[in-house]
């Protein structure tokens, strides 16, 4: 496994983000936090980890410094973050030594939000997209029709808003799509197993859609949906 900490250029000043790349990985998941979290969120770090056994590399960093986290216009100014999440994908797809990598986007909250717009500005860059508990109604719904990529959507099943917008939200999707809801799960998915569940997911969907790594058979994982097209 190699990892390193990357120093990531956005606007005037950097913000630091880990990379890791399992040997002869193939693609890489670039992780978007939502407001209230960050690089070191012990469940996407969990996602992480389960990525990294299935082949998938990861980046792992924050939109955010952490003096502009204190500023709650900022936490919610999707443009900004867009931009920001939109410039450090290029600034990686165009670095020599991540070129040849598949990108994927996996975005929680506020995070998500930022990841599908990006994703809709990125066109075919982007491979393939899951957004958990995600603020979709943050987004547009021409931003929504304008995501190419297959796109799953995973909400706890007793966050009853957030599976509510996500419902409106995957109806204005054009893309493959799947909505993964968790049973017995709330918004921040914590209960006993239910990360497990996401995690699973996750290396199911980008299995399918992205280059593979080295993937484990056992990981593979039966998508509890509600609609695929």
């Amino acid at each position: 496994m190699y990892t390193s900490i990357l120093k990531l250029p956005v606007e005037n000043f950097y913000l630091e983000g880990e990379i890791s790349l399992p040997v002869k990985a193939e693609s890489l998941i670039i992780f978007s936090h939502g407001s209230g979290s960050s690089r070191f969120s012990a469940r996407n770090n969990m996602v992480a980890r389960e990525l990294h056994k299935a082949g998938f590399g990861t980046l792992l960093f924050d939109l955010m410094s952490n003096h502009e986290k204190e500023d709650y216009e900022k936490r919610f100014n999707m443009d900004l973050l867009t931009r920001r999440l939109v410039s450090i994908t290029l600034w990686i797809y165009q670095h020599s030594e991540y070129t040849d990598l598949d990108l994927g986007y996996f975005g929680s909250g506020t995070g998500a939000a930022t990841a599908l717009r990006a994703a809709a500005k990125l066109d075919s860059m982007i491979k393939a997209v899951i957004s958990r508990g995600g603020r979709l109604d943050l987004v547009k719904d021409e931003e929504l029709k304008e995501v190419k990529c297959p796109t799953l959507l995973i909400v706890g099943e007793l966050d009853f808003h957030t599976l509510k917008v996500n419902r409106k939200a995957f109806k204005n999707m054009h893309c493959t799509k799947q909505l993964m809801v968790v049973p017995g799960a709330s918004h921040l998915i914590e209960e006993p197993g239910k990360m497990k569940q996401v995690a699973k997911g996750a290396v199911t969907w980008y299995s399918k859609f992205l280059k593979e790594g080295t993937m484990d058979p056992s990981l593979e994982y039966e998508l509890p949906g509600e609609d695929y097209s």
